[in-house]
């Protein structure tokens, strides 16, 4: 076993990933983000972009189900959920949730999220999308802040008041991109998780109340 998934087997938060049911560690990212910005209140439609291997998919799947009871009210509500995962690796089926294998920047992915969500405007967008990591942190940090300028377009999708949120190298060009973020939500804050990887350069950036 390479030494890299030795230690990731060894890792804690790796190990109550499994023990909790989820696919993996990132669970735990996107739980972070959720107990300190609330994004899935009153969220019922749901776009996740780089689903593999589908924690994500599966917390998103948990907090779609509490809001079909915890908000029947005379707000915003849904009587269901419609949950997409995209991603160019295969996935394992998850009960309930839309799965396509696919590149989210491509025109026909736009033409797949129209017909799936029957061209209804969506409460939440999330993407842990990264990048293939070539090693080299200048041309990885470029790379992925490409991706997310991609990435932000899809936020055309999000209804008005729409969270959305999306992993980011920190680098050069991560203030351009921030900036260019605060001109479509009225809140941006960044947060980099407790169970992330402490030397990694990711941070998560959270865009509350799409403009």
């Amino acid at each position: 076993m390479p030494k890299d998934a030795e230690e990731h087997r060894k890792d804690a938060a790796y190990k109550q990933a499994k023990r909790e049911g989820y696919r993996a560690r990132s669970a735990f990212k996107l739980q972070d983000i959720q107990n300190r910005y609330n994004i899935f209140k009153r969220a019922y439609y749901i776009l996740d972009l780089g689903s593999a291997p589908g924690s994500w998919l599966q917390i998103a799947k948990k907090y779609a189900e509490l809001n079909l009871t915890r908000y029947f009210d005379k707000y915003y509500h849904r009587d269901h959920y419609k949950i997409m995962g995209v991603d160019t690796k295969k996935l394992s089926p998850l009960e309930g949730i839309k799965i396509i294998k696919m590149d989210f920047t491509t025109p026909e992915f736009l033409i797949e999220v129209s017909k799936y969500f029957e061209e209804e405007k969506l409460d939440l967008i999330l993407s842990d999308a990264s990048i293939n990591k070539s090693g080299n942190k200048f041309s990885d940090q470029a790379r992925q802040t490409k991706l997310c300028f991609n990435i932000l377009e899809l936020t055309k999708f999000l209804k008005f008041k729409g969270n959305f949120v999306i992993k980011i190298f920190q680098g050069v060009d991560f203030e351009n991109f921030y900036t260019k973020m605060k001109r479509s939500f009225m809140v941006v804050k960044s947060l980099k998780p407790k169970s992330s990887n402490k030397k990694s350069n990711e941070i998560y950036l959270i865009g509350l109340k799409k403009k």
